[in-house]
């Protein structure tokens, strides 16, 4: 004998409710982190270039966003930036004095750039629900473990700026508006020099055991030609003997 178990639509409905709000307590978190403006090095590696990609989301479900300027550091200035162009955006990149005279290898430099502002052409926006990349290419980076921060901002059409300037302390929860910001890794140099030198010394090892191995080779032939040599002087020795008699 079966049983059939029904649910009454107001449980249905209930259990629809907590599932939907289990789902937002579970992708809330994400997606509010997903909607930051972001930045990522394509190649951090101390002293080097990169590419330097944010990517901007649109956070606003009316408006558009029209305009993105990213400051660039000044402690530790990046002094070749390039832009990517962007279909529909202009770029501009600003130079300008440094705070204070910063040294770098050979001197030292007062000016360098200092942001990095994409503008909207007229009827182009990032609209809801979009996100755009902007790219830039600068070097050289700062030293290894250098944390790189470049505070951005966002202009909607609206006239409404969003600042995403908060610094990101290490153990702390991540604030409301992170700065975008990379740290800087070993350069390639460093991280290859002990490879390299480990290469060098196997090759130079296999190299002596091959010369070893063929010195021995040559004594053993050496060796092995005496011994054919003292064997036929014998035998013709002992050829005489027998004709002699």
């Amino acid at each position: 004998m079966s049983t059939t178990t029904t649910t009454s639509p107001a449980r249905r409905a209930r259990c629809a409710a907590t599932g939907l709000l289990v789902g937002a307590l579970v992708l809330g978190p994400a997606l509010a982190a997903s909607a930051h403006v972001r930045v990522s090095a394509d190649d951090p590696a101390a002293g080097g270039w990169s590419v330097l990609t944010f990517r901007v989301p649109n956070e606003s479900d009316t408006t558009g966003t029209v305009v993105v300027e990213v400051d660039l550091p000044t402690q530790t200035p990046l002094t070749s930036v390039s832009v990517e162009p962007v279909p529909g955006w202009t770029a501009e990149v600003v130079r300008g004095q440094l705070p204070e005279p910063v040294a770098v290898e050979g001197g030292e430099i007062t000016e360098a750039p200092l942001s990095v502002t994409w503008t909207a052409d007229e009827g182009v926006q990032i609209g809801p629900g979009e996100f755009q990349r902007f790219a830039l290419s600068a070097g050289p980076l700062p030293g290894e473990g250098t944390d790189v921060v470049l505070p951005a901002t966002q202009t909607y059409s609206d006239g409404e700026v969003v600042a995403w300037d908060e610094p990101v302390v290490e153990g702390e929860d991540e604030p409301e508006t992170p700065a975008p910001a990379f740290t800087t890794t070993a350069a390639a140099g460093d991280e290859g020099a002990p490879a390299a030198q480990e290469e060098v010394q196997e090759t130079s090892a296999t190299a002596s055991a091959a010369e070893g191995g063929d010195t021995t080779a040559r004594w053993l032939a050496g060796g092995g030609l005496a011994l054919g040599l003292v064997a036929l002087l014998l035998a013709v020795a002992a050829q005489r003997r027998r004709v002699a008699r």
